[in-house]
């Protein structure tokens, strides 16, 4: 059997982010990681938060790897992960949607249409969670960002630190209210979006 992917940042950054995940998530019941990459950070929140449904998801190549640390810790709240395109193809009602490291990733075009998508996964009053790096004001946070960002665009064009602004932008577009804006190490973010709740609800 093939030793399960690991990732040494998610072991640096899963503290920080579990703190944060405390504050919001004590009522929820189902959250989506989009992006789950290797799967720690799944079984990692889903262990420690043993009252959600903790549902991973990534494109298909990731799963197997995925399915390894699901397999290994044997959860009762961690189902199958989920290829991408089956949560654009009707996924719906989570209590709230979690991002690690993928803005940055993804092409301007991806930023755009996942949270276009958040509308039809998010439940009223659910939170969208993202942790990365961020630039505010066009500027960066750090030296290490910057050249981060040197490295990410020299690998593809399309990818990037993005700004904050443009990002709450897209989210305030989706009827979501920043909640959290907290800082986390290595000059990283853990922002906190909600959506409005049902009215009386």
């Amino acid at each position: 059997m093939t030793a399960k992917p690991h990732a040494a940042s998610c072991d640096r950054n899963r503290e920080p982010i579990l703190a944060v995940l405390r504050r919001h998530l004590g009522d929820a019941r189902s959250v989506l990681e989009i992006g789950s990459g290797t799967g720690q950070h799944a079984v990692y929140f889903a262990a420690a938060m043993p009252w959600l449904r903790w549902q991973a998801s990534d494109h298909r190549d990731h799963l197997p790897g995925i399915g390894q640390w699901l397999e290994a810790a044997a959860l009762a709240n961690t189902p199958a992960a989920l290829e991408l395109q089956a949560v654009a193809d009707g996924v719906a009602g989570f209590d709230a949607v979690f991002t690690a490291n993928t803005l940055h990733i993804m092409g301007w075009d991806q930023v755009q249409a996942l949270f276009a998508g958040l509308p039809a996964l998010l439940a009223p009053g659910a939170r969208f969670i993202a942790y990365g790096p961020f630039n505010y004001g066009g500027d960066f946070s750090s030296d290490s960002n910057r050249v981060f960002d040197g490295w990410l665009k020299a690998r593809d064009p399309r990818s990037g630190i993005r700004d904050f602004e443009a990002i709450d932008a897209l989210a305030r577009a989706q009827g979501l209210e920043l909640r959290e804006d907290a800082a986390m190490p290595a000059n990283n973010r853990t922002l906190v979006w909600q959506r409005a709740p049902l009215p009386n609800g």
